[in-house]
């Protein structure tokens, strides 16, 4: 469950989040809606610890995380630049996170190819980021976040990159990885056809306040 409680970001006098307070209980898919520069990808930011919020608090299942470091929160977070590493290959982009943990390098193994058949990139393992395709580095991009087992996913326009015959594919791919993984999901998007197929909870940001549009 994601609580935020009277969030407010400011920075250069400018007031960009104000008051932010909302509940996304666990295991929704959440939607959140807004024109460009409101604020969505800053609260996504602020929420995986990237910004420090000006005043207000973040609490994971109850636990205030406001100050924890980004590791420490089990959040994924999907950017919308996707922020592969141009230097490794598939295999080390998705296992990045639990082999900075110390996971075993056997266990390390079993999860990243676990993942990559669920993703059906199994066969682009050994390829670098630039001989991927759009939709094949969404799909690096979200079994790299899925790799450290987080229960809260945050994905800032993942589909913004791909034409619109991949995005009927790409949103079946995102239900099921929500359900399959019992994941809270908070998705930023533009698109108000994506908000329909996708979301359970459906959030606009306004004026740096967040407003409940409704629960699908």
């Amino acid at each position: 469950m994601i609580q935020l409680e009277q969030l407010t970001w400011k920075v250069s006098g400018r007031t960009i989040l104000e008051g932010v307070t909302v509940a996304i209980p666990a295991n929704t898919y959440a939607v959140l809606m807004g024109s460009t520069g409101c604020g969505k990808t800053t609260l996504l930011e602020i929420l995986c610890g990237l910004r420090q919020p000006t005043s207000g608090r973040v609490l994971l299942d109850g636990v205030d995380v406001t100050d924890l470091e980004p590791r420490e929160r089990g959040i994924g977070y999907v950017p919308q630049d996707l922020a592969l590493f141009p230097g490794l290959r598939v295999r080390e982009q998705i296992g990045f996170a639990p082999k900075l943990r110390g996971m075993a390098p056997d266990e390390l193994n079993q999860r990243v190819n676990r993942l990559a058949e669920q993703f059906g990139i199994a066969h682009l393992l050994n390829r670098l980021p630039d001989m991927l395709s759009g939709g094949e580095k969404q799909r690096v991009a979200l079994a790299r976040a899925l790799a450290a087992q987080p229960k809260l996913l945050l994905l800032d326009e993942p589909l913004s990159a791909l034409d619109e015959s991949m995005r009927a594919e790409a949103v079946t791919l995102l239900q099921r990885v929500q359900q399959e993984h019992s994941l809270t999901v908070l998705h930023v998007t533009h698109s108000s056809s994506e908000a329909a197929a996708l979301g359970t909870l459906h959030l606009r940001m306004v004026a740096g306040r967040l407003e409940v549009e409704s629960k699908g």
